[in-house]
Formats: C-alpha cells, sequence, structure tokens
C-alpha cells in the first residue's frame, strides 16, 4: 500500500499526533482528520459558541485539506459529524448543504460529550479520486 500524508497552511495544523489527511492506494482514497472550527492563521477558534460560524470554519478548513490532496467536495463520499449538542442538528445541516448541494455523502452525525477546545462541532471524511 502507498501511503502519502497531506499537509497545508491553508487549514489548522494537527494539534496532537495525527495528520490533516491520509491519501492511500496511490491516491484512491484520501482520509481526512476531524476538522475543527480553528482560523489557520491565528489558531484560535472562530465563532465562540455560534456553531453556524463554526460550522462553516469546519467546511473550509476541510476544504483547503481537501485542495491540498487535489480534491473537492465532489470527491467526498463519507462524511461524519460530532455535536455536542443535538439541537445544533439543523444549523449545521443547513451549513453543510451550502457545501455539498445535491448529492451529498453517505454521512453519520454523532453526539459526543466534549470537543478538542471546547468547539461545538467537527468533521470529518473520506474522499476518492
Amino acid at each position: 500500500m502507498q501511503r502519502k500524508i497531506v499537509e497545508t497552511d491553508n487549514a489548522p495544523a494537527a494539534i496532537g499526533p495525527y495528520s490533516q489527511a491520509v491519501t492511500a492506494n496511490a491516491q484512491t482514497f484520501t482520509f481526512l482528520s476531524g476538522q475543527i472550527p480553528l482560523d489557520p492563521a491565528s489558531g484560535k477558534v472562530v465563532g465562540e459558541g455560534d456553531v453556524k460560524a463554526q460550522s462553516k470554519q469546519v467546511m473550509e478548513n476541510m476544504k483547503a485539506v481537501l485542495g491540498a490532496a487535489g480534491l473537492d467536495f465532489g470527491n467526498v463520499t463519507k462524511t461524519t459529524i460530532y455535536l455536542v449538542d443535538m439541537n445544533d442538528f439543523a444549523v449545521v445541516n443547513d451549513v453543510y448543504k451550502e457545501y455539498f448541494g445535491e448529492q451529498p455523502p453517505a454521512r453519520a452525525t454523532i453526539g459526543v460529550v466534549a470537543l478538542p477546545m471546547g468547539v461545538r462541532v467537527e468533521m470529518d471524511c473520506i474522499a476518492a479520486s
């Protein structure tokens, strides 16, 4: 198996022992690590307490990492959304639809007790090329 680490300065650097994304099998699949709403320039949380602003930043961060791998949202086959409050589902869903349009990927949404740095939303995805 071929494995390539994907990194970009246009999305937040990893804050732990993980890569922004990994492409495997001659760039057939790319697995993005969870993205939280960090501004890539400052490393600070965007939209403190505002799940809509946080969701938009998460999607922009995913877009940047996908772009670094030569991909876009049209390549995404599976996403997972992690929410601290399931009451935020509708707001996050509206932002999500803006990026994925009429043919969204398969998805799971999971309620969690907490997320890194006190954010309200995190997303990861798998993309195919």
